[in-house]
């Protein structure tokens, strides 16, 4: 199926299920789709509160557990929904390959598309030799090195320079230089990040540039030129929201021969709601505010059994906060609250409420019965975990449509477009890539 097709059935999908994940959990009191989907409802309250991190944890589990009973209220009501694309996944790149989705590169000739990976003499992967690779990969956090060196291993060698977007130090960047002896431009906005990334190119005299320039600039200038230019391997991983965005969207107007992105916080945009790239997307009725650009980013991490403890009881908390301001103040919307410190919860409930209300500006009269609250906040919080549990079943559908709107963006650009994963789950739940290739003449 092309692109377009797998669109508009994600798309169609979304607009027929936007009661189960379109919703904000804290403002709610009940399960506002209790009515429509009654068999959900039961089944989704009838978990024990130790089955629910589980569940959130693993998708398929999570769907095999809870679709069951949402298809008796789908046949009950004479409604079909395709819940096999609930569980729909993203096809693995091979390394060096550009063919997710069976995707050729025109263009290029075999040689120079041919991949990267370990080498038969038993160096480490990413083209680096056992004594560079300690040098490039030092200071870099967590499981970052692994997904640059997946992302850069998803790469054809094309032979053409590259633009890294949103480059920070040039990780990305000084692998390409280093690995493939790629002419690179990385481009920063914050100085003292690409001095950073300037005096380690110099140090190891690698074909690696920087240009200090804020990427929502109108104009984006090196001397002489712009730094998109047709000629070129045009490169972000994860750039969040809009920056990405803005990086589709100047390589196609330069007609950039190559491009290739993992998208991320989705939300972090300009626009109060979601701007559609492609014109699908534009021709939908599905319209996205940045909470619901935030589903696909709502994934449960294995944490001990301290800290989500400690989770739990700040939800509640804070939920039975909102339950004394809306009496209080006699308004009924959720009141956001600043971030608390850890130490704040081993306090009592009293203290954190008198806190809550001098951070918002709000006086509590004497003699307020905090433990009916209290009881309140860890009922919403029971509540809204079930809640975002159904919601969740979703999530992976809302980014697939994000990134298909960008995938067919690209195709209307005059793109060849492949869609995949360049590494693990376990690496980073944003495994996402698009690789776009300009279809010559």
């Amino acid at each position: 199926m092309s692109h377009l097709g797998q669109f508009r059935r994600l798309d169609s999908l979304l607009l027929a299920s936007r009661s189960l994940w379109q919703l904000r959990a804290f403002d709610c009191h009940d399960l506002p789709w209790q009515g429509e989907f009654p068999r959900l409802a039961a089944e989704v309250l009838a978990l024990n509160d130790d089955e629910l991190e589980p569940l959130d944890r693993d998708h398929g589990l999570l769907i095999r557990r809870l679709t069951p009973a949402l298809s008796l209220d789908l046949a009950a009501a004479g409604r079909d929904w395709p819940l096999g694309l609930l569980d729909s996944r993203l096809p693995a790149f091979a390394n060096g390959a550009s063919n997710a989705s069976g995707l050729n590169v025109s263009g290029f000739s075999a040689s120079e598309s041919n991949a990267s990976g370990p080498t038969a003499s038993g160096a480490p992967a990413y083209g680096l030799s056992a004594a560079d690779e300690p040098h490039f990969s030092a200071h870099i956090k967590g499981r970052k090195w692994q997904q640059i060196g997946a992302f850069v291993e998803c790469l054809p060698h094309l032979g053409l320079p590259v633009l890294e977007w949103c480059a920070g130090k040039g990780h990305l960047g000084r692998l390409l230089a280093k690995a493939r002896g790629c002419e690179v431009l990385s481009l920063e906005w914050q100085p003292g990040l690409c001095e950073q990334g300037r005096a380690f190119a110099r140090k190891w005299q690698l074909p690696q540039q920087f240009v200090c320039a804020d990427a929502f600039a109108s104009q984006i200038s090196l001397p002489g030129a712009s730094p998109l230019q047709p000629r070129q391997q045009a490169l972000a991983l994860h750039a969040c929201g809009d920056l990405h965005v803005r990086l589709l969207e100047l390589a196609a107007a330069a007609g950039t021969q190559a491009v290739a992105i993992s998208p991320c916080c989705y939300h972090l945009i300009h626009a109060s709601h979601y701007v559609p790239m492609s014109a699908a997307a534009k021709a939908s009725a599905l319209r996205l505010s940045r909470h619901d650009l935030q589903l696909p980013l709502q994934q449960s991490v294995i944490a001990g059994a301290k800290q989500q403890a400690l989770r739990l009881q700040e939800i509640a908390w804070r939920l039975g906060f909102d339950s004394l301001q809306r009496e209080l103040r006699q308004v009924n919307e959720y009141l956001p609250v600043p971030a608390i410190k850890q130490s704040q919860l081993s306090g009592s409930f009293g203290e954190f409420c008198h806190w809550a209300a001098a951070a918002k500006g709000l006086v509590l009269p004497y003699g307020l019965a905090f433990e009916e609250y209290q009881r309140q906040g860890l009922r919403r919080q029971r509540l809204t975990r079930r809640l975002d549990l159904v919601a969740h079943l979703f999530r992976a559908v809302v980014e697939h449509w994000l990134l298909l709107d960008r995938v067919c963006f690209l195709e209307g650009q005059g793109y060849r477009v492949s869609l995949g994963e360049f590494c693990a789950n376990s690496v980073t739940p944003r495994n996402a890539m698009i690789q776009a290739f300009k279809i010559a003449g």
